[in-house]
């Protein structure tokens, strides 16, 4: 009995345990539900405040954004408005002008009829008139008409005649006056002294004692000069000065810088002389150069290579007929720039073929051909203007007028050359006869240089001692003494003198 009453008892406390953990966790179970309620519950307030601010937030935004909208949509009425009644005012206008311009229609159209009307009138008292002056004239139409031209055509030729003779004669007098205004207006406007070019050129020395150290031992000085320049030196009793002769202008200017700068220096020896005519040679060539140089900023042609403007200035020791060619050229542009500006022509055609038409001159002595073919050629290959080049191939007459500046250049050549005392014919056949002469010495084979000195009277050739021996020197002397006899003329002797020299040349070292 005691283990079945242990037994209730132990199911008993058992069932009250089981009751009671179950009470206990269902407590516990209770109190966890209701934090949790809880909990939800204060996020269910929290969610629905916040909804209610994003609500009242959004209903701020439409609101706004509905005033925005009536606002806009309350000027765009307005524009419209205004719109509407422009247009309205702008077809009140154009009823407005469609009404006048109907009646403006209206009224040309009445203007047109009665044109018509006066045009059927006229024509109708034209037909009536013309009608009646052929009854009274026994003329149709076409027939008085051809009358009526015959009459006027005789008439006019009588008149035409007339005025024609008239005007030929006014106009070849007035022209002849004009170009005679126009010809002295340019040669008064252009007024250069001319002094024509002689063939000696004096030397001033500081003292009489000089004369003596120029002319060296037994003369070796003076004729080494001589012989290096081709110039003639004249020492006499003239005080204080030393006289060099030579036809060749540059020749003279070379033995005078040279003679110039031995003074100078004061050492007069055979090898100081051959120093300082090499200096010569070379600060002539850039006298030379200036000289052209100049001539052409004179001018005011400035477009020239510096070969061309290396030939103008050789022409300032070139003469014609006494005048010297740089001058002469120098003028005739002056005068070409004043005549073509007074007819209206080329004015930089005519200058520059004006100061180049006797270019050829600078190397007609060195190359065979004239002095204007010359030119051409020169012209040609260093590219100068076709217009200059036929402007200055016409001076001599040679080639055609092809252009009004070629007439200009051949005026002014004229105009230049004829002045008094310009040229002198004399002084140029001279300088031709001594030319000719040293040509003559000069085509013989073994000749290195010559030189025409003494005005003609002698011609001093110079010869290769590798290629003449003493013989052959007395028989060349002998042959260019023939020669000159058979192609010269000239007036008493010319002497022949045949120069060969022998230099021996060793180096010490």
């Amino acid at each position: 009995m005691e283990i079945l009453y242990f037994a209730y008892a132990a199911v008993l406390a058992l069932a009250v345990g089981v009751a009671s953990g179950y009470l206990i966790r269902q407590k516990i179970a209770a109190k966890k539900a209701n934090s949790i309620e809880s909990k939800l519950q204060r996020q269910e307030e929290e969610a629905r405040a916040q909804t209610k601010e994003l609500l009242l937030e959004a209903k701020d935004k439409a609101v706004k954004i509905l005033e925005e909208a009536k606002s806009q949509e309350r000027e765009r009425l307005a524009i419209l408005a205004r719109q509407e009644e422009r247009l309205h005012e702008q077809n009140k206008r154009l009823d407005r002008k469609e009404i006048e311009f109907e009646g403006e229609k209206k009224d040309l159209e009445r203007q047109i009829s009665q044109v018509k009307l006066t045009k059927q009138e006229i024509e109708d008292l034209r037909a009536k008139t013309q009608g009646e002056l052929e009854r009274v004239s026994g003329l149709s139409k076409e027939d008085a008409k051809t009358l009526l031209i015959s009459k006027i055509e005789n008439d006019a030729k009588e008149d035409l005649a007339g005025t024609l003779q008239k005007m030929e004669k006014y106009r070849r007098e007035e022209i002849e006056q004009k170009a005679r205004e126009i010809i002295t207006t340019a040669v008064h406007r252009y007024a250069r002294s001319h002094v024509s070019e002689i063939t000696t050129s004096i030397v001033s020395i500081p003292s009489d004692e000089l004369k003596g150290r120029i002319i060296g031992k037994e003369g070796r000085n003076i004729r080494t000069l001589e012989r290096l320049t081709g110039v003639e030196v004249i020492v006499d009793e003239t005080p204080e000065s030393i006289t060099l002769s030579s036809f060749d202008p540059m020749r003279r200017e070379i033995a005078k810088t040279a003679l110039l700068k031995l003074i100078q220096d004061g050492r007069i020896q055979p090898a100081r002389i051959e120093e300082k005519v090499e200096e010569a040679k070379q600060e002539v060539q850039r006298k030379v150069f200036e000289a052209g140089e100049a001539a052409m900023y004179e001018t005011g042609v400035l477009d020239l290579p510096r070969e061309i403007v290396m030939l103008l200035g050789r022409l300032a020791f070139r003469t014609s007929y006494g005048q010297n060619v740089l001058l002469h050229s120098i003028e005739m542009a002056h005068l070409a720039k004043m005549l073509a500006k007074e007819l209206g022509l080329n004015v930089e055609v005519a200058k520059k073929a004006a100061l180049l038409h006797d270019i050829g001159k600078a190397v007609d002595h060195e190359i065979e051909g004239t002095h204007l073919e010359l030119g051409r050629k020169i012209l040609q290959k260093y590219g100068v203007e076709e217009a200059v080049i036929k402007a200055m191939q016409s001076h001599h007459e040679d080639y055609p007028y092809e252009i009004p500046e070629a007439f200009i250049v051949t005026a002014t050549d004229v105009i230049s050359s004829g002045r008094p005392g310009a040229r002198r014919d004399t002084v140029e056949n001279y300088i031709k006869r001594l030319t000719e002469l040293e040509n003559i010495a000069n085509s013989f084979a073994g000749v290195e240089k010559s030189y025409a000195i003494q005005a003609g009277r002698e011609i001093r050739i110079f010869v290769t001692p590798e290629k003449i021996d003493d013989l052959k020197a007395i028989q060349l002397a002998r042959d260019i003494a023939r020669k000159v006899e058979s192609d010269l003329k000239y007036p008493g002797e010319i002497k022949v003198n045949v120069i060969r020299e022998i230099r021996a040349v060793e180096y010490a070292r």
